[in-house]
Parts: structure tokens; sequence; C-alpha cells
């Protein structure tokens, strides 16, 4: 008797599918299935480490890794770009003309920032006076322009949502405000956070507290700004209502999109995002196909909570539906936010597709240690302690002892 060989193809080897496959291999048998993960390059990056770049507050041999170093033994890692996906021949071609057959396919090919989405956001002055930290190039060249500015205008500014972690602008400013106080800065800088939403953050509660924590530190808010183009001549934003904000130094987060090959294939959304079920993560056009981290449709955060707690049910509900049965987990959409405020400092939020954040202790009730909404130095020491996990935890597949579904133990429920 002889048994017919599977194929797993996983597209994108970052956080989501890195865990996934190395999850995978250590569950599905060698014999039966082949696992093959795709990627446009070598290089895996610790994401979460560009918002420290630029304040110099972390090395940039500190937030790099070879991917082939992540992967276990047993998965095959193929270096190239994805040109597309075809799910009636289930087979995805590469730009340089290979292609993949597979049985299952799981698209974790993440989100990018789309600077040339938006009128004069490239330009002679990208990466000097118009800057981000999206991107490893970008946050080692916003440390350059940081260590070189003496003072006036920063704006901080989101183009539109969805974007990859939704609360690192939020740090930004934070953590903006802190080193121009140390080095004796702040008197001489206005500081102006520019969102196109109605508040600070996307969940009531949390932009309520957020809001607070801006005002206290004497930084602007100017909200329902939405960016038509930017001006690097005369150094403004202009909004579609032809409203402008000035600038010295922008530091800008990009429209995010999914991958092109998302676009090309048929696949996506208007951002190229997948569409899924929201709780099994599969395609809701294709059967063979799930979707993963931050290149889905989901309506959570894109961050890398929700890629560890979603790829935990993920596998679970894999295991079921190539068994051919019934998936019987859940995704709840459950995410956890550390916000760093500065002064060593940080906040935390946990929530899910339900539940916004909440007042009270995580993971514990009463003894925590970290506290929920509310600024700490247990939260900053957390938001350290996480490199360390991501690459020696995380990554390799390794429980982590938090369950993927939201827990109400420790919380407070609001008045």
């Amino acid at each position: 008797m002889t048994t017919t060989t599977k194929s797993l193809v996983v597209l994108g080897a970052g956080t989501a599918g890195t865990m996934v496959v190395n999850k995978l291999r250590h569950r599905l048998p060698a014999s039966e299935w082949r696992i093959t993960v795709v990627d446009k390059d070598d290089v895996h990056d610790y994401q979460p480490g560009y918002l420290f770049l630029p304040f110099g507050l972390i090395e940039p041999e500190q937030v790099r890794r070879s991917r082939h170093a992540l992967i276990a033994d047993g998965v095959e890692l193929v270096l190239g770009d994805v040109d597309r996906v075809d799910p009636q021949t289930r087979e995805v071609s590469l730009v340089d003309g290979r292609t993949l057959g597979y049985d299952e396919l799981v698209i974790a090919s993440g989100t990018a920032p789309r600077p040339d989405q938006t009128p004069g956001m490239l330009g002679p002055e990208w990466h000097r006076s118009v800057g981000e930290f999206y991107t490893y190039e970008g946050a080692l060249a916003l440390r350059e322009a940081l260590a070189g500015f003496s003072g006036g205008r920063l704006v901080v500014h989101i183009t539109e949502m969805p974007i990859k972690c939704p609360v690192a602008p939020l740090e930004f400013t934070f953590l903006a405000d802190d080193h121009l106080r140390r080095r004796g800065l702040r008197d001489r800088t206005e500081i102006v956070y520019v969102t196109p939403l109605d508040g600070a953050f996307t969940k009531p509660v949390a932009s309520r507290e957020l809001g607070h924590l801006l005002a206290d530190k004497g930084i602007t808010l100017e909200t329902d700004f939405m960016v038509e183009h930017v001006d690097q001549e005369r150094r403004v934003l202009v909004s579609y209502d032809e409203r402008e904000v000035a600038y010295d130094q922008l530091v800008t987060i990009p429209l995010n999109m999914g991958a092109d090959f998302v676009a090309r294939s048929g696949l996506g959304d208007e951002l190229n995002y997948v569409p899924v079920d929201k709780h099994t993560l599969q395609s809701t056009e294709h059967p063979s196909i799930f979707v993963l981290g931050d290149a889905s449709n989901i309506p959570t955060s894109k961050a890398g909570s929700v890629a560890h707690f979603s790829v935990e049910v993920f596998v679970e509900n894999f295991l079921e539906h190539v068994s051919g049965r019934r998936m019987t987990h859940s995704f709840d959409g459950h995410a956890n936010c550390f916000v760093e405020s500065g002064g060593g400092k940080a906040m935390l939020l946990d929530f899910n597709y339900e539940t916004e954040p909440l007042t009270g202790t995580f993971p514990l009730p009463v003894v925590g240690p970290m506290t929920l909404l509310k600024q700490s130095r247990a939260n900053h020491l957390g938001k350290l302690a996480f490199r360390h996990i991501y690459w020696n935890l995380l990554l390799p597949g390794r429980p982590l002892g938090l369950p993927a579904q939201m827990s109400m133990a420790g919380k407070v429920p609001a008045a």
C-alpha cells in the first residue's frame, strides 16, 4: 500500500508563517506531508524592534536574523517572489517561473507600508524630513534624522487604518516626547499627533485613556484628518477638506496594504487583504486556503499577538480539516498590546472582537504582574522581555502558557 505525500505551502516566513510551519512540522507526519514556506529573502526582522531603533534603544543587529535559522528541520524554505496563486489548479507561480503545487495553502504574507499610494509622500525628502519607522531602512534613517533634530514641529501622522500594530504611532509619539525631554529639546518642540480617527485610538475606552495621556504630555491631537497629499516643498500635510498641518520633521505611517500577488490572484479586497471566516481563518471562497497574521481582513488588530493566538487556534482546526472532520475551534479576535508611554513605563491593552480593553490585571487576577489600561514599570519590562520570548519561544512554536482565547479573569468590567 502506497501513501501519497500531500503538500502544504505557506506563503510568507514572517511571524505567523514561521510559527505555523514549526508547529505543524511537529504535528503532521513527515511521511505524509511535505511542508514548504516561501519568502522573498533570508532576512527575518523582529518588527516590534523598529519602534526602538530611531531612539537608539535597540541596536540594528538585535532585530535581524536568518530565516533559515528559525525554521524547523524538515521544512523547505524557498526564496523567491510570488507572482500569483491559482486556486483552481492549486498552484503557486513564482516570478522566476518556478511553480509549487499544493493540497493546502496558507497565506501569511503580511501587510506593508505603501508610501507610493499618497501623492507627494515619496520624493527627495523621503527618509529625511519625511520619515517612517515601519521598515528597517526607514527606522535607521529616522534615527539619523532625530539625531540632527534641534527643535521645531514634530508631526506623527497616520494615513489610513488598518495599519500594522495600531498602537505603534502612539508609542512613537510618547517615546519621542521622552527622548526630546532627555535631550533638553522638548520646550523647543511642538508635537502633533494627526489621525484619520475621531480620537486617539480605535477602541473607545482605550482611546479615552490614551487621549488623556497625549494631553498630559502637551501633545496636540488632530483628528478626522484624511490626507490628500504631502507638500514636501512647503512641508505641510494637506487633507481632502483642505486643512493643512505644517511640520519640520514628519513621521508618517503610510497606507498599509497586503501583498500584490493577492491582487493579481483575485483573492483580496481593495487593500489586498483576503476575506476569511473570522473564527476559522479559512478563505470564504476557497476551502483549501487559510490566511494568517496580517494578510487577512479579520476585524481585529494587525499585531503579533493576533498572529500568535490565531495560529494556536488554526493548528488545531487544520488537523481536523485535513482529517476530514469539522473544525471545532474558534478564534475570538484576541489581541494584547503593550503601549510604551515613555519614562520607562508602558500600558497594556487586552481585548477581542466583542470586548473592549478593560482595567484590571494580566494574566492573573490580583497578582498580575501586568496592569491593564494603566502605566507601570512591569508593563515596560514585559515589552522589553518579549524580544527574547519572540526569538526563543514564539517563533519555534513552543507553548507560552497564555490562553489563545481572551480571559475575563482579573479584569474589571466597565461601569
